[in-house]
């Protein structure tokens, strides 16, 4: 099966949600879209199911027109944040109840639901009610109760937004084993860029109702294309400073002259936006390619094994990400260190000019 938006737009009430929009996905595949809340992610996922009718364009399933068909003719399951059970049911009878819609037969249903009970950790709690388990089984019920149905198309809406960490770390590490058996199309709707690397396959980044990119997952986060990919792949907020490019050198801030190399050298003169990720700052010098910069310390937070420092550039707010513990203290001056190859050009458009390895 292949899925195909073509044109697709949808508008409700005067008010654009889903921007003219051309997306492929094949069988076989985990495609992430990767948005802020209010980005479009659901609104795009709505369309695909059958839910709702696109405004213009067309949506083929495997080159065939389905625009006007329903939810109920299309070979598709979804799984939503919240965890959508019949609660009066048994874990057993919550998988198979998809399949006794259809006309297999009850030896079938049960291989189908123990199989699937399996790949998801299930077995031991069949017999049980939704309600006895933890959040992260009964996540694995909405799974399982949509993988069962063997569907083409399955669209998962941040299934893992009200788990805690644990359940989410351990989900986030096993969804892409059970995606890779199934050979359905999967499109996985998540806030978190953190999630979109972990399960791989492509992604989709969406800025207000429109796609930015689309692509491989790692290309896309190393390649954004405009300064909307790049924001929306950058968690925390990609930092950002103006620069000034004059021949072979571009000068940034508080004057500070960095030579360009051969490739960058032929960008147009003027004004650049220049981004840099959190995990480009450091407060200890880097290698030769490393740009100083004189800011203070605003804010200072903890978690864990990594500290988030948060420094002011004149008029620039920064974060910073650094391994390890650090404690400076507030209004403290720090030189704080940005890698070249660690920086993105964007021009006055906000497409990707020149990137990383390319600038020196």
């Amino acid at each position: 099966m292949s899925l195909e938006l073509q044109g697709v737009s949808r508008t409700v009430n005067g008010q654009v949600t889903i921007r003219p929009t051309d997306l492929r996905f094949e069988q076989g595949t985990i495609n992430v879209l990767l948005g802020p809340t209010a980005s479009g992610k659901t609104s795009l996922m709505r369309l695909m199911a059958g839910l709702d009718r696109p405004t213009t364009g067309r949506i083929l399933a495997s080159d065939t027109d389905v625009t006007g068909q329903p939810v109920q003719k299309r070979n598709v399951a979804m799984v939503y944040q919240e965890f959508i059970n019949y609660p009066g049911k048994t874990v057993y009878e919550n998988i198979a109840s998809p399949l006794r819609l259809g006309s297999k037969s009850r030896a079938d249903i049960d291989s189908a639901v123990r199989s699937t009970a399996e790949t998801l950790g299930l077995t031991p709690f069949l017999q049980r009610r939704p309600l006895e388990l933890s959040g992260g089984q009964q996540q694995r019920c909405a799974l399982a109760r949509a993988l069962v149905k063997e569907a083409g198309l399955i669209l998962l809406d941040e299934p893992l937004a009200n788990l805690d960490y644990k359940l989410r770390e351990e989900l986030r590490v096993e969804i892409p084993k059970i995606f890779a058996k199934s050979g359905s199309i999967f499109i996985y709707a998540t806030t978190e860029p953190e999630e979109a690397l972990l399960l791989g396959g492509q992604t989709v980044t969406l800025h207000e109702g429109a796609v930015s990119q689309f692509g491989q997952t790692s290309a896309v986060y190393r390649h954004p294309l405009n300064i909307h990919s790049a924001e929306v792949f950058s968690d925390p907020p990609m930092n950002f400073i103006a620069g000034n490019k004059v021949g072979g050198v571009l000068a940034l801030g508080d004057g500070q002259a960095v030579a360009l190399g051969n490739h960058s050298v032929s960008l147009p003169d003027g004004e650049y936006s220049v981004g840099f990720r959190a995990h480009a700052v450091s407060v200890d010098p880097w290698a030769a390619d490393s740009v100083r910069f004189d800011c203070t310390l605003t804010g200072v937070e903890v978690t864990g094994s990594e500290t988030f420092l948060y420094v002011r550039q004149q008029n620039h707010q920064w974060v910073g990400r650094l391994q390890g513990i650090r404690r400076p203290a507030i209004g403290e001056r720090l030189e704080v260190w940005i890698n070249i190859k660690n920086m993105y050009l964007f021009n006055a458009a906000g497409q990707l000019a020149a990137a990383g390895s390319d600038l020196v």
